[in-house]
């Protein structure tokens, strides 16, 4: 009886990943698409597990699977994400470029999060959505979530408001494109400061041609980098202020440095050592966004649709509102620091 259990078991923790690979998958042909492409595998994902949640259920033996994914292979997909980052090209972009990206990135957790506040959003939920909104879209709330230890539906919530006000701003910014007055370099580092996730950086980039577009991966990717110190910071701040309501002494020595973390350092450090051929890098973030869409499957096989239309009004409030800000920023450094 009990081995009969343990099988069991066993059988709906493989059917729990394997359903999380399966979306991965379709998610990643699916991106592939003319329209879909500006939303990225990552949010396509976790539309899918929603919408298979809502279809079909998930057995609860299952759980245990879409959990794993969720959490555990998570961790692995940022941890390969380092291998997208090479720290000498942020370095040859100039201390201009870094600094647009860096005062954006900024500027866009500090008025997202403070807008989030105003409108009464959870805490957690707030730091997410500005996160997203700031740095990388999904890939930083994942990141950020692990730190403040976020519910599921703070985590799935803020993917969705971001993967919304992305793709919207993508749009937004090729109509725009030819009425900006700037110059293509100037459009795309305009871009890379200032959208949400890569892939929306890429198509909003593309009117300006291969050089807008170059210098707008460069940009975002000097956004990517500030992760770390972002996620390090933040977790900090949560762990520190819990300890210190506690009755536990507080410390530097008892605040935790994530080990996923520390793997996105040191794979971003071998990339850009060069000593990685660039096929294999580039095989390590594909697998990297296959591990991390299973990921988002799992948030998604876990999140009610309700749960959306209950607590995602405010959020995309503060999500909006920031981003039109955060372009007119990003519109006006581009003249300030005459790199347009």
């Amino acid at each position: 009886m009990e081995q009969a259990k343990v099988k069991t078991k066993k059988l709906g923790f493989t059917i729990g990943i394997g359903l999380t690979l399966l979306i991965a998958i379709v998610a990643k042909y699916l991106a592939e698409l003319p329209f879909l492409h500006i939303m990225g595998q990552l949010v396509i994902a976790i539309i899918i597990g929603v919408a298979w949640k809502s279809i079909f259920g998930v057995p609860a033996h299952a759980i245990a699977g879409t959990n794993f994914s969720s959490k555990v292979l998570l961790r692995m997909g940022i941890i390969l994400l380092g291998m997208r980052l090479n720290l000498k090209d942020i370095f040859l972009a100039g201390p201009r470029t870094f600094a647009v990206g860096a005062i954006c990135l900024v500027f866009a957790i500090l008025v997202v999060y403070g807008l989030t506040r105003l409108f009464k959003v959870d805490k957690k939920l707030g730091i997410l959505t500005a996160c997203g909104t700031g740095i990388c879209g999904a890939a930083a709330i994942l990141a950020i979530s692990t730190q403040i230890k976020a519910k599921e539906k703070d985590t799935a919530i803020a993917v969705a408001t971001v993967a919304v006000l992305g793709t919207t701003f993508t749009f937004g910014y090729t109509i725009l494109y030819p009425f900006l007055g700037l110059s293509n370099p100037g459009y795309g580092i305009f871009a890379g400061a200032t959208l949400h996730e890569i892939a929306h950086v890429i198509a909003a980039a593309a009117p300006g041609g291969n050089e807008a577009v170059d210098l707008a991966v460069m940009v975002k990717l000097t956004r990517v980098a500030l992760l770390i110190p972002v996620a390090l910071l933040i977790g900090f701040l949560m762990n520190w202020k819990e300890r210190s309501t506690s009755e536990s002494k507080s410390s530097f020595k008892s605040i935790q440095i994530p080990w996923f973390i520390m793997g996105f350092l040191l794979m971003s450090a071998l990339n850009s050592s060069g000593y990685v051929p660039a096929s294999v890098a580039e095989m390590l973030v594909t697998l990297s966004y296959i591990l991390m869409a299973m990921s988002m499957a799992g948030l998604g096989l876990n999140i009610d649709l309700l749960t959306f239309k209950q607590y995602g009004g405010k959020p995309f409030a503060a999500g909006l509102i920031g981003s039109i800000v955060l372009s007119v920023l990003g519109f006006a450094l581009i003249h300030v620091f005459h790199l347009n």
